[in-house]
């Protein structure tokens, strides 16, 4: 049975080119990078080429990325950092709808006393401007806010978001995780201070991140030991991984510029030809500010898991806005926080696309799926 994967924001495919680009490193070219010979020389350098592809992406200069293990570390270090170089300050900012990699750390610090302002999101997912206004104090010491929803795709409205942060003087962090390589960003425009990427988002493998700082920002770093990466984060460098990231960026890059127009169409064609066959269906989230590859829809009276489990019978790959995975029986806390329906956030699943995905994928989803619903529908204990 073929498989179709529609969870790319879980992680994705490792792309072939970036697989070859990386076999050398493992057996042939495997010295140490901050070796004083020729042989350890090589694999620096291509090291500095990656930074280069990875710094080409985000619009950096290439002395402003720090290769980390994943995006998580990434989020961890930029927030420690803005708290460790500011101790005088004790306020924080996020949002209630970010990845656990943001809002457990928020947790963390509000349980050593520090005070959080997690913003609301209305029924789309969007933030309220006026509410964000209001939240930045002259104690904030770092706003972090994603750039995009890893559950619905929401995108938030970074740009002018870092630039309120920064006209009061406040350092601002965007956890991109999702958004880089799926939209343009550009550091050189939007007053970023910090912002994560993590590779396995963008066919590059997993356990390999990057954390950009902007020149002249103060930093303090969350690794210690040695002195790579410019004495920012210890530990020797994972070069078949950075060098693998650094052709995924280039990969992202390009398909960027060509649009993904393509990508999107597709995603439309699965949320068209799902609702329209299934009732009681909804697509959440921002329709009109949202990554080309994601989709969020809820399907009423039905559980989430229960919908994982009768798909991946059919070979098709998702996930749940729910937390029953986990041993909860909750729906998401992005959901939650959106106010979307119980009876519809329970049932909800989460399609994301990549350059691989296929219209045949696509359709196969949409005739197959429509009689996985009905007849949970059928087992189910709530009715209309």
């Amino acid at each position: 049975m073929k498989t179709i994967y529609l969870d790319n924001n879980a992680t994705s495919q490792v792309a072939s080119q970036v697989k070859d680009a990386m076999q050398p490193y493992f057996c042939e070219l495997y010295g140490n990078p901050s070796s004083m010979y020729t042989f350890g020389g090589n694999v620096a350098k291509a090291v500095q080429d990656a930074r280069a592809q990875v710094a080409e992406l985000l619009g950096a200069d290439s002395s402003e990325i720090i290769f980390t293990a994943c995006g998580t570390e990434s989020d961890n270090t930029a927030i420690w950092s803005a708290i460790q170089t500011q101790p005088e300050k004790r306020h924080l900012v996020t949002t209630c709808v970010e990845h656990p990699a943001v809002l457990n750390v928020m947790q963390f610090w509000e349980r050593q006393g520090y005070r959080v302002t997690r913003l609301s999101v209305d029924n789309f997912g969007r933030l309220d401007m006026a509410e964000y206004e209001k939240a930045l104090t002259p104690d904030t010491a770092i706003v972090s806010i994603m750039s995009a929803n890893n559950e619905t795709g929401t995108i938030f409205p970074i740009d002018e978001m870092a630039k309120m942060a920064h006209e009061r003087g406040i350092v601002f962090h965007t956890d991109a995780v999702q958004a880089a390589g799926k939209i343009a960003i550009n550091v050189k425009e939007t007053p970023l201070d910090f912002l994560s990427i993590s590779g396995h988002k963008i066919h590059a493998p997993k356990g390999i991140g990057v954390l950009y700082v902007r020149k002249n920002v103060r930093f303090r770093p969350f690794m210690r030991g040695g002195h790579q990466e410019r004495g920012r984060r210890a530990g020797t460098e994972n070069v078949p991984y950075i060098v693998g990231l650094g052709v995924a960026c280039q990969l992202a890059l390009d398909e960027i510029k060509q649009g993904t127009a393509e990508m999107a169409a597709l995603r439309d064609r699965l949320e068209q030809g799902l609702v329209a066959k299934i009732p009681n269906s909804r697509v959440n989230g921002d329709v009109e500010h949202r990554l080309p590859n994601t989709s969020n829809i809820s399907f009423k009276n039905v559980e989430g898991e229960a919908i994982l489990l009768l798909l991946d019978q059919l070979g098709i790959c998702a996930s749940s806005g729910s937390a029953c995975t986990s041993g909860s029986l909750e729906p998401s806390h992005v959901l939650r926080a959106m106010q979307v329906p119980f009876n519809f956030a329970h049932g909800s699943v989460r399609f994301s696309l990549s350059r691989y995905t296929s219209a045949e994928d696509i359709d196969y989803v949409v005739e197959n799926m429509p009689p996985v619903i009905a007849k949970l529908r059928e087992l189910s204990p709530f009715k209309d």
